[in-house]
């Protein structure tokens, strides 16, 4: 096949993109597969990392209330879907997959408009402004939440097939995690967080918070976090006027490449409540504690985090209620405990859906052969 892939700004987009080209180079490895972002987003570090060109096209994101900024941005709306239609002839794609962010607005847009066959995955249970933008043009829409059903104008388009993820069930055990990342006989446990790709203020402040009160303190734990790029250098800033950086057991990164071997071995990962997020979260069965994002649409990262907590499988902290206090009394009561690890283990074990790799390609595969056979 010849697949356009598209799905920028955030790992969250990006990396489920990824997940799908992989899948479809590893089912058809003579599959020309390219990438289209924007130049400004996370996808210039992810995609050429694994192999894949990538495109430019220039878009911005509508902002949530009415100013000069979204004016702008429909006009470079208009310009950039006759781009993407030029990229399209040019490439002459099977296929366009899109998963979800402003990014992948102009290249789904032209495709359909050029009768190109169009895929779309939203991994959220509310679906993003793009989504809603698309729904009516793209062929079929992938879900990860049945409820998020509810919220499309076209239901019986969309199917439910989880999350695709870069993690593979077994990809990497928690022993030889541990090994090639040099925990074993150095560390007891082991600390994972972060706050997204991009970084989120609230969450680096509660872990630099963390670090001072609990695991500087604790040289049998290593804490590793990621604070994302654009916090980075306040972050890295606030972290050594502190004191931190002459910790050996404690990290601190702008982003974590090789996050399934990282989260494989951790004991306990602390992280916003995005979707892939917990997907990933539940296919390697890790106790965690979400800090959701109160900036997100209908509030869907504190629902999804509800859902985890409610069955056992996290604890959840809004970010209006974390204290230094309350952080570290979370994080002791998993640590301290291999019976709340297991018993959090088992419960988020049972939200897994481990082949929504397969399932999209399948469809893909269905659809490109369709309108194949249909064009003869």
């Amino acid at each position: 096949m010849r697949v356009l892939m598209t799905g920028g700004g955030t790992g969250g987009h990006v990396n489920p993109a990824l997940a799908i080209a992989n899948t479809i180079r590893e089912r058809e490895p003579d599959s020309e597969i390219a990438f289209v972002g924007t130049s400004r987003g996370i996808e210039n570090k992810l995609v050429p990392k694994e192999g894949y060109p990538l495109h430019h096209i220039e878009i911005r994101g509508l902002r949530r209330s009415l100013s000069l900024q979204n004016l702008k941005t429909a006009v470079m709306v208009l310009t950039s879907v006759s781009k993407g239609k030029k990229l399209i002839r040019d490439f002459k794609p099977d296929i366009v997959i899109g998963t979800g962010g402003y990014a992948c607005f102009p290249i789904m847009k032209a495709a359909a408009l050029m009768g190109v066959p169009t895929a779309l995955h939203e991994s959220n249970a509310y679906p993003g402004v793009a989504v809603k933008m698309l729904e009516n043009s793209v062929d079929r829409m992938f879900i990860n939440f049945e409820d998020c059903k509810k919220n499309l104008k076209h239901p019986e388009r969309a199917m439910v097939v989880g999350n695709p993820l870069r993690s593979k069930p077994g990809m990497i055990s928690y022993d030889d995690a541990r090994s090639e990342l040099g925990i074993t006989g150095k560390y007891r446990h082991f600390l994972l967080s972060c706050g997204g790709s991009m970084g989120a203020e609230q969450v680096n402040f509660a872990m630099l918070d963390l670090m001072k009160e609990y695991t500087s303190k604790h040289p049998e734990i290593l804490h590793v976090h990621a604070t994302g790029a654009i916090e980075y250098e306040i972050a890295k800033k606030m972290f050594e006027d502190a004191g931190l950086d002459k910790c050996e057991n404690i990290r601190l990164v702008e982003y974590i490449y090789d996050m399934p071997k990282q989260m494989a071995a951790a004991d306990l990962v602390v992280a916003r409540a995005g979707s892939i997020t917990l997907s990933e979260l539940a296919l390697e069965g890790k106790p965690c504690i979400l800090i959701p994002s109160p900036n997100v649409t209908e509030n869907h990262q504190y629902k999804n985090a509800k859902v985890l907590a409610d069955r056992g499988a996290a604890i959840l902290m809004e970010e209006k209620d974390i204290t230094p206090e309350k952080t570290v009394d979370a994080v002791r009561s998993i640590l301290d405990s291999a019976e709340t690890r297991r018993s959090m283990q088992d419960a988020i074990r049972t939200l897994a859906v481990s082949d929504a790799c397969d399932r999209i390609y399948e469809e893909c595969r269905r659809l490109v052969d369709e309108h194949k056979q249909q064009a003869k």
